[in-house]
């Protein structure tokens, strides 16, 4: 009589153990009997009797290499291995089993394998992934544990889920792994043969097609040489038919197929119709003895006639393998070209004089030829006939008559539209030179006359403008209307353009003559003196190299008795002097060698003043007038914007980041105006009070008087009436010119 399965008998546990050793165990858990499985251990973690831990982790060696985790150390590393296994066919009689090779991949970051079959033409078993990538359990009675990499080697049997695969071998990168793991990797064996494979790949190599046709493989040719082309220069010479000439052609060879094509190159005004080709693509058959085939007769493949119409109408007809009936023909090569040879072309001998620098490595490389000497074959060119333009005749411009020579069909002259575009006016930016000019006459009453005098470096063009002065009873207004001016004493009527005034020609002491008025220019505005110093290439008068240069070798000879002149002028040693002094000094020592312009530009350069800043109210009050045109109000928000940007809370922010808030609001104000009055606004860590920089913007809540309370005066149009400006030179430095010109202080 069987016992019952009591807790406290220690039969019943032995015997609990020997039947549920692989599944499950008892345990006790405060005084109570549990059924617990078998992974779970006991007390403290140790294993109970008879229990078979599952392993968590590949089994690597300990304490080589990182720490870190084997996803992180391991991955994309992935061992392969070439295996296969048999398969039984028990339904066909030509085979009884299949040998079927595939791979093994062993990913080693995670222990996960698969099996990919590599795919076999015309085999007619689906193939690829015969298992997917998964941890594989082993064969029973081991099936809780997992394949890890020390069950792979070379010359082994793997079982996955019932198939059993042959290891025969694996790349190097799987060899050196497995080497430093401490593996002994077995010898590679060899795959045995699949017999029916074996046995088809008799049969198909035994057959033989019952109608042998020709294979024409160009492929290989193709893809090495395809876009490849060779090319030479040639000439046909046609001087013996009627009315012929010589004529030049370019030949190309492309070496993809053989084949040749010939462009002929049309002079202009040759009277010959301007056809694509000379010759199309083809390949050129050398022209013989024999002559010309008749069409037909050269083909590709030869047919022979069997049976011809005897049997039943109907006629049978295969290829000549030994090509009794064929027609050799050569056709032209790449060998056959070279400079100086002659190509026979369908009767027309083509003389090859030169090529390009491609033909020349590919011949240089191919053949080892070195001497490409090309033959001359173009006639010299005809003495060029200098073109003689009629003279002004008078009516119109002299560009505009011009143009009507120049062509069948006249054409307005062009202007210079990116000169244009570059000088003209932009923002603050005028591009517009204005001097204050005077005539140069005994007269009493236009003696004392002022001009302003704008010149226009957009166009070239000058205007003349009279300032009204009271009491002097003469209207002022316009003088000169915009246009350009010749300068006097030239021809009137003459083939060569005339020359006109330029920005070179205008400066601070210059003579000119409008139409037959004398001015001298006796000053300029503020922004012609900084445009002038800006591009001092352009203008030699304003350019402080020049002038030095030129005062020094003027008065290198005497360096001592200037230093003296100018020692006592200064009896106070503060080493300044006023301006008017400077430059009576300049030009007693000069000889009056040096212009009034080259005198002010030194005077400039060595002046003691202060920076020349732009008045703050002047910028504040032509950006309202932008702002109210542009009906802008939304100030609450920009200046809710500023207060959030400043973190620190001081009421000040930077330079920049004010104006990359005034930008990302599309505040309708110039850039350069924005920055104008940001510099005018900061302080000397070039940060703004943008709480006042708002008010000042505000032309609701803060309006400015329009151009009243402005002490700068206007710098556009024809305002400017010829004052002196805003910050003139007072005081200049001698001390620091002496350095430049005499090297040291003496």
């Amino acid at each position: 009589m069987a016992l019952p399965l009591l807790p406290g008998n220690s039969f019943n546990k032995n015997l609990g153990k020997e039947k549920f050793h692989k599944s499950q165990h008892w345990s006790y858990c405060n005084k109570v009997s549990m059924l617990v499985g078998e992974d779970k251990p006991g007390i403290g973690g140790e294993p109970l009797p008879g229990q078979k831990l599952k392993p968590k982790y590949s089994v690597f060696p300990r304490g080589v290499g990182c720490d870190a985790p084997s996803w992180v150390a391991f991955d994309k590393q992935v061992l392969s291995f070439d295996a296969y296994f048999d398969e039984e066919v028990p339904d066909k009689n030509q085979e009884l089993y299949r040998i079927r090779h595939c791979k093994i991949y062993f990913y080693l970051e995670d222990d996960t394998i698969q099996v990919v079959e590599p795919q076999v033409k015309n085999s007619g078993i689906p193939q690829g992934t015969i298992l997917r990538r998964h941890r594989v359990p082993l064969p029973p009675p081991n099936e809780d544990q997992f394949y890890t990499v020390d069950n792979f080697n070379i010359d082994t049997d793997l079982i996955f889920y019932g198939r059993r695969y042959r290891i025969i071998d694996c790349d190097q990168f799987t060899k050196n792994f497995l080497r430093k793991m401490g593996v002994r990797l077995n010898c590679p064996v060899k795959c045995p043969d699949d017999p029916y494979t074996k046995e088809r790949q008799k049969l198909i190599d035994s057959m033989k097609p019952l109608r042998p046709y020709e294979r024409f493989d160009t492929l290989q040719q193709f893809l090495e040489h395809d876009g490849h082309v060779l090319r030479f220069y040639g000439v046909w010479d046609d001087t013996e038919s009627m009315f012929g000439d010589v004529r030049e052609v370019v030949l190309h060879y492309f070496l993809a197929d053989d084949t040749i094509e010939i462009k002929e190159v049309i002079p202009l005004n040759s009277g010959r119709d301007a056809v694509p080709l000379f010759l199309n693509r083809k390949k050129l058959p050398k022209y013989g003895p024999i002559g010309l085939y008749q069409p037909g007769t050269i083909t590709d493949r030869t047919v022979l006639n069997v049976f011809g119409g005897l049997v039943g109408n109907k006629g049978r007809y295969i290829l000549d393998n030994r090509k009794t009936g064929a027609v050799h023909q050569e056709f032209y090569k790449d060998c056959d070209l070279s400079i100086g040879s002659v190509i026979n072309v369908w009767g027309r001998k083509i003389v090859l004089c030169d090529c390009d620098e491609f033909t020349k490595e590919y011949y240089r490389t191919k053949y080892g030829v070195k001497d490409f000497t090309p033959i001359p074959y173009k006639a010299p060119p005809p003495p060029k006939v200098e073109r003689k333009f009629p003279p002004y005749h008078g009516f119109g411009s002299e560009e505009d008559s011009l143009c009507s020579c120049t062509g069948l069909l006249p054409k307005p002259p062009q202007k210079d539209f990116k000169k244009f575009m570059e000088k003209d006016r932009q923002g603050l930016e005028s591009n517009l030179l204005r001097f204050l000019a005077q005539f140069i006459t005994t007269d009493p009453i236009d003696k004392d006359r002022k001009f302003i005098v704008s010149y226009y470096l957009s166009d070239d063009t000058i205007q003349v403008f009279e300032p009204p002065q009271r009491n002097t009873g003469i209207i002022g207004g316009k003088f000169l209307e915009r246009g350009r001016v010749k300068k006097p004493g030239q021809e009137l009527y003459k083939a060569e353009l005339s020359e006109y005034y330029t920005a070179k020609d205008l400066y601070v002491g210059a003579k000119v003559c409008f139409h037959g008025h004398v001015f001298l220019l006796v000053d300029a505005d503020e922004y012609a003196f900084n445009y002038m110093e800006k591009h001092a290439n352009e203008f030699p008068m304003a350019n402080i190299c020049v002038i030095l240069d030129k005062l020094k070798a003027i008065g290198e000879p005497r360096s001592r008795e200037i230093k003296q002149i100018f020692a006592a002028a200064d009896p106070q040693h503060t080493t300044t002097i006023d301006y008017d002094e400077f430059r009576n000094l300049l030009l007693n020592i000069s000889d009056r060698n040096l212009s009034e312009h080259e005198i002010m530009t030194l005077g400039r350069y060595y002046s003691l003043r202060d920076k020349n800043e732009m008045d703050t109210t002047y910028l504040l009050a032509v950006a309202q007038e932008q702002l109210k045109k542009n009906s802008f109000e939304n100030f609450g928000q920009l200046l809710a914007v500023l207060v959030y940007n400043d973190r620190s809370k001081c009421g000040l922010l930077a330079s920049d980041k004010c104006r990359t808030i005034c930008k990302s609001f599309r505040l309708p104000v110039a850039d350069d105006l924005l920055r104008a009055i940001l510099a005018a606004c900061e302080d000397c860590k070039e940060q703004v009070n943008y709480k006042k920089l708002v008010d000042g913007l505000n032309w609701r809540d803060h309006p400015i008087p329009v151009f009243q309370t402005i002490l700068m005066p206007l710098q556009y149009e024809d305002e400017w009436r010829g004052e002196p400006p805003t910050l003139p030179v007072k005081k200049v430095q001698y001390l620091p010119l002496m350095v430049d010109l005499f090297v040291a202080w003496g």
